[in-house]
């Protein structure tokens, strides 16, 4: 989906009616005993870092969410019933997390004690304060520090509904938004039709949790992929890597605000050109980073572009439709390419060598090697994400049923940027630190990025149209 904030979105004003988990299911969430399954690495990292946060007086909103339309004046039982039958369908949606001293400890609700609670908050004829309402009442239904950390809400209005969801990101990651919008219409239209939808079992991220950990926590200090990560680190000089570019922030600076820049990148036919060109090298994800090692060697002058690289761990098919932080990193270093080409051959490399890696929990390596990584920042280093969400079920249609991926943007002193595939093309979007230096440096990051994919693939279009004789 087009990853945008709340503020640009396409909120229209209309009635706004909220769904959060009933008093009678908080209740029995209190007296829940333990579940024995834990967190996983990157739900307890996420957590102790929000907590960590909070301790320096900052309040830091994560939480990440979805939008998109319904057809014509919501039937709201029929909405309601989707909304919790969806709920019930993963696991994770209806387990938290309580502490016991400085240990975090799981509870898990059982599907039939779920039920949602209604409420109709009111008329909004203004955008402005729909969206600031919205926004605020996110920051507080979806804390990390808190359970349940998700609500649902919708927007009514005579012609169209607009429905807004929103987590903390220890339940969903950029792929279970996206899946969101199809879920949820298929499974409303059902209700108003009286059908029966059915649906394939999904894997429980509550079991995948458990699974990773058992395996992460069954390696090491003396592991290969440990060692890996420990030499990346200590030429990182001994820390995870940032953008390397000026970001105007200095060490022992308070955490700046953030802004979050989000545009098309380019056309259909110019990602479609560009994957080709770089299909034999791996792909669009081989190209944008390529691409990103050489802007960035020119901007800031670094030799070696170094970064952290998100892969899904999604490995088994009962994972693929799970609503669930399915999230590791792997490291690369890519040498100043003398152009693209080079570029692209030195990043398949690094991705080929390690790519592995993202299957152990960063979280795990950095306890294994003891370092003293105490978060003050909600990003412990910056990314660049390339995904093709083509081939997700809905997407053909998010344009018209303006479907986005959510982000709040607040605090950081990194830089997360997602390249995604639609469609109609590349779209681009970055959270930032909201200095002039920041905002100069990512603007010139873009459009060197959008220049270089046009270039390529204008190169794909001559070399195409140039005849060829037998």
């Amino acid at each position: 989906m087009r990853i945008s904030d709340i503020q640009r979105c396409e909120v229209r004003p209309g009635l706004l009616v909220e769904w959060t988990f009933s008093p009678a299911t908080r209740a029995v969430a209190e007296a829940l005993p333990t579940d024995s399954r834990p967190p996983a690495y990157i739900q307890e990292g996420h957590i102790r870092t929000a907590r960590s946060v909070r301790e320096d007086g900052l309040f830091v909103p994560t939480w990440l969410g979805a939008a998109f339309d319904l057809p014509g004046r919501a039937d709201l039982d029929a909405l309601e019933e989707a909304l919790r039958g969806w709920t019930l369908r993963h696991e994770t949606l209806r387990s938290g997390f309580r502490w016991a001293g400085d240990e975090m400890h799981r509870f898990t609700l059982a599907g039939d004690d779920v039920s949602l609670r209604r409420e109709v908050v009111g008329d909004f004829t203004d955008t402005g304060a729909l969206v600031r309402h919205l926004q605020d009442r996110f920051d507080v239904a979806a804390d990390a520090l808190g359970w349940p950390n998700l609500i649902y809400t919708a927007v009514v209005r005579s012609d169209s509904t607009s429905v807004y969801m929103a987590f903390d990101h220890t339940n969903v990651d950029a792929y279970s938004l996206q899946r969101i919008p199809d879920e949820i219409h298929e499974l409303y239209t059902a209700q108003l039709t009286g059908r029966t939808v059915t649906q394939t079992p999904v894997g429980s991220y509550v079991d995948f949790c458990e699974q990773e950990r058992a395996n992460a926590d069954g390696i090491d200090d003396t592991h290969t992929i440990v060692a890996r990560w420990r030499e990346f680190i200590r030429r990182c000089d001994g820390r995870l890597p940032d953008f390397p570019v000026d970001l105007g922030v200095r060490p022992g600076d308070p955490l700046p605000t953030q802004k979050l820049m989000r545009e098309p990148l380019v056309d259909a036919d110019a990602a479609a050109a560009f994957e080709t060109y770089c299909r034999p090298y791996g792909g669009s994800l081989v190209g944008v980073l390529a691409a990103t090692s050489l802007i960035v060697h020119q901007l800031g002058g670094q030799p070696v572009y170094r970064a952290v690289v998100p892969f899904h761990t999604r490995m088994r098919s009962t994972w693929a439709d799970s609503v669930g932080w399915y999230v590791g990193g792997a490291p690369i270093e890519v040498p100043a390419a003398r152009d693209f080409d080079e570029a692209l051959a030195a990043v398949r490399a690094e991705l080929q060598a390690n790519r592995s890696l993202a299957r152990i929990p960063l979280a795990r390596v950095l306890r294994l090697l003891g370092a003293d990584f105490r978060p003050t920042s909600p990003d412990l280093y910056s990314i660049v994400s390339y995904v093709d969400a083509r081939v997700v079920p809905g997407s053909a249609h998010w344009t018209e049923r303006k479907a986005y991926g959510l982000i709040r943007v607040s605090y950081g002193d990194q830089v997360c940027a997602w390249v995604n595939r639609l469609h109609e093309g590349l779209w681009f979007a970055c959270r930032y630190p909201d200095t002039d230096a920041a905002y100069k440096n990512m603007r010139l990051y873009v459009e060197g990025l959008r220049d270089l994919v046009e270039s390529v693939a204008a190169r794909v279009h001559v070399r195409d149209a140039e005849p060829t004789f037998s």
